[in-house]
C-alpha cells in the first residue's frame, strides 16, 4: 500500500520511533491520526502519537534512548510532567514534528501492544493497534473528530470484533461516568 501524501511528511519521525520501539522490544504502537490514516481514511494530523509500555522508573533510560533518535523533550522538567500526566511530550528535532507518547500500564494498553501488528506502507513498517483497539481508544476520547475517525476505521474494516469493542467501551464508559457512550458508538457502527 502506498502512503498517503498526508502521512508522508511523518516518515522520518515514524522511522525514528520505529528504531526506538525496536530498542524496547516493540513494546509500543503508533496511534492517533497517523494510525487512523493507515487503518481508516487519511486525514490531517499535526503530530505523531504512540503508546509505549513504560513505567515511571523507565523515563530516564527512555529519554536517553530517544535522544539517540533525535527525539527530545518539549517541556521543562519532563520527568515530573510524565509522572503527573503519564504522557511524554516530545519533538523529533530534524522534522520539528511533535510526538506524544502515552505511558501505558493499564491492562487495556498492555493488550493493545500485545495484539498489535506491523503493517508495511511504501517500504515503511509501522506497529499499529488492531482496528478494534483503535476504535476503542477513539471511543474513550469521544471528541467529534474521534467519532468521525471511528466511522472511517469501521468503513475500511467492517469485520471488526464488535463484542470486544462493546466490552471495553462499556467498561470505560462506567469509569468515565458516560452511560450513553456505547449507544453512541453502536449507532456509528450500525450506520455503516
Amino acid at each position: 500500500m502506498k502512503l498517503d501524501k498526508n502521512i508522508e511528511p511523518f516518515r522520518a519521525t515514524i522511522e525514528s520511533l520505529n528504531r526506538l520501539l525496536e530498542k524496547y522490544n516493540y513494546q509500543g504502537v503508533i496511534i492517533g491520526g497517523v494510525a487512523v490514516g493507515l487503518l481508516g481514511k487519511p486525514r490531517f494530523t499535526a503530530d505523531v502519537d504512540a503508546v509505549f509500555l513504560l513505567s515511571i522508573d523507565d523515563i530516564s533510560k527512555f529519554l536517553e534512548s530517544a535522544k539517540s533518535e533525535n527525539i527530545e523533550s518539549r517541556v521543562n522538567n519532563i520527568q515530573e510532567f510524565a509522572k503527573k500526566n503519564r504522557i511524554l511530550p516530545l519533538i523529533h528535532t530534524p522534522t520539528d514534528t511533535e510526538i506524544d507518547i502515552s505511558m501505558g500500564v493499564m491492562p487495556f494498553e498492555v493488550e493493545i501492544v500485545e495484539r498489535a501488528s506491523k503493517k508495511s506502507f511504501s517500504n515503511l513498517s509501522v506497529s499499529l493497534p488492531t482496528p478494534e483497539d483503535l476504535i476503542i481508544m477513539k471511543a474513550i476520547a469521544h471528541r467529534p473528530k474521534d467519532l468521525e475517525d471511528i466511522r472511517t476505521i469501521f468503513d475500511k474494516n467492517p469485520d471488526v470484533d464488535i463484542k470486544r469493542i462493546k466490552q471495553w467501551v462499556t467498561d470505560f464508559a462506567e469509569i468515565l461516568e458516560l452511560p450513553n457512550l456505547w449507544n453512541q458508538i453502536e449507532e456509528i457502527l450500525k450506520s455503516e
